[in-house]
């Protein structure tokens, strides 16, 4: 069965929103990422990855990039192809992958929901994740 265990948020300023949730909920900087993708930091409770990312373009956000909301949340899941067949036969459609090699240890695919809600699905997880 698919664990959510990654949820990124768009936000203006990722160290302010990480100073609150580490000062507030306890959580932990486990990892920071500068990529033509976004600038911005993860977080960990343990369990769940955190995203806080400032987005560098709309066509990487897959909105306004600089819309503050829940951007996407990720299923960590055993097989890619198989959870990708069985999005597609219920009504979501691809979104895009990233990076491109899919032996990265961050590889993910993206895809909408049937409303346009956008997630991941990884076979490897997230940092700061625990399946």
């Amino acid at each position: 069965m698919a664990k959510i265990r990654h949820i990124a948020m768009s936000v203006p300023d990722p160290q302010a929103s990480a100073k609150f949730y580490c000062e507030t909920f306890g959580m932990e900087i486990v990892g920071e990422t500068d990529s033509p993708l976004a600038k911005g930091l993860y977080l960990s409770d343990g369990t769940i990855s955190l995203a806080l990312l400032k987005y560098k373009a709309d066509e990487w956000a897959g909105m306004d990039k600089d819309a503050t909301c829940i951007n996407h949340i990720g299923f960590w899941v055993d097989d890619l192809e198989a959870q990708s067949q069985r999005i597609v036969e219920h009504g979501g459609t691809f979104f895009r992958e990233l990076p491109l090699e899919k032996d990265s240890l961050y590889y993910e695919m993206k895809f909408r929901d049937p409303a346009g809600v956008i997630f991941d699905i990884s076979h490897n997880g997230w940092v700061g994740a625990k399946k």
